[in-house]
């Protein structure tokens, strides 16, 4: 499988550059990893020795481990834990996050979130993007997160398959009802991608409900504790002078993730 590093394009109208099989939301651009120059991240010692998980989620180490900062690989049970909610917290420079993960719908990608959390792979990782498109008929209002390197580019060095029945179970945006648009809701937290099949560590939380194609795994939602803080980083706009300035860019409030912290929930 290639490794797809360019985002889509940002109108129905305009030619796609590889990130999604199919066109995005007409006028905003998607939550996946983003066009941009490459730079040093977190250093990590070793890169993979070995293959593919055999377990149920399959987690497989890229090909191409340019831009990965190398986690290992999630332990893989035969069997998908599918019951059971599980509690992290993300401890953010402007407070806590709490977010609440649901195996039952998504188990790949809460595993895979838990192993990075216990492993120390978001501590101290940049939210590199936040979107405020909001003028109708578009709407993407997401604070995406979890990049090593900061840039939109970086990985854990591996990948895992979409589970994507919470996301066509989303409700249709008001005009689609053929289900090819969802209202992913505020206070919802999902995985970004590069493409089908591309998960890694990058995920995105909502704090308006934004109009998706329901190709990006849903797996847990925000408290309204952290409601509060992603809405303050939120109000804050984009950062001036962004390329994509005032809908799409850097938030201007500089959001890092000092730590990530399992705070209850099963194995």
């Amino acid at each position: 499988m290639p490794k797809l590093r360019t985002i889509a394009a940002v109108a129905a109208c305009t030619t796609a550059t590889g990130l999604l099989a199919t066109a995005p939301a007409q006028g905003a651009a998607e939550p996946g990893v983003r066009t941009a120059a490459p730079m040093a991240g977190h250093a990590r010692s070793s890169s993979p020795t070995s293959g593919a998980t055999t377990g149920a989620c399959g987690f497989t180490p890229w090909e191409d481990q340019t831009y990965s900062v190398w986690a290992g690989l999630p332990p893989d049970p035969k069997k998908a834990q599918t019951h059971g909610l599980a509690s992290v917290v993300l401890k953010t420079n402007h407070g806590d996050i709490p977010v609440v993960l649901d195996k039952a719908g998504a188990p790949c990608t809460v595993a895979s979130f838990l192993y990075l959390t216990r492993e120390k792979f978001y501590d101290g990782t940049q939210c590199h993007r936040l979107t405020a498109y909001h003028t109708p008929p578009y709407a993407l209002s997401v604070l995406q997160c979890g990049d090593p390197l900061g840039t939109g580019w970086g990985d854990p060095g591996y990948w895992f398959k979409d589970e994507l029945a919470t996301a066509q179970a989303l409700p249709n945006w008001p005009g689609f009802e053929d289900g090819s648009r969802k209202n992913y809701t505020r206070g919802l937290l999902a995985m970004a991608n590069g493409g089908p099949d591309t998960n890694g560590s990058q995920f995105f939380l909502v704090y308006a409900d934004s109009r998706l194609r329901p190709d990006y795994t849903v797996f847990g939602e925000i408290t309204p504790e952290g409601m509060a803080v992603l809405d303050k980083i939120a109000a804050a706009g984009v950062a001036p002078g962004d390329e994509g300035y005032p809908e799409d860019g850097a938030p201007a409030m500089a959001t890092t993730i000092e730590r990530a912290k399992r705070t209850g929930g099963g194995a």
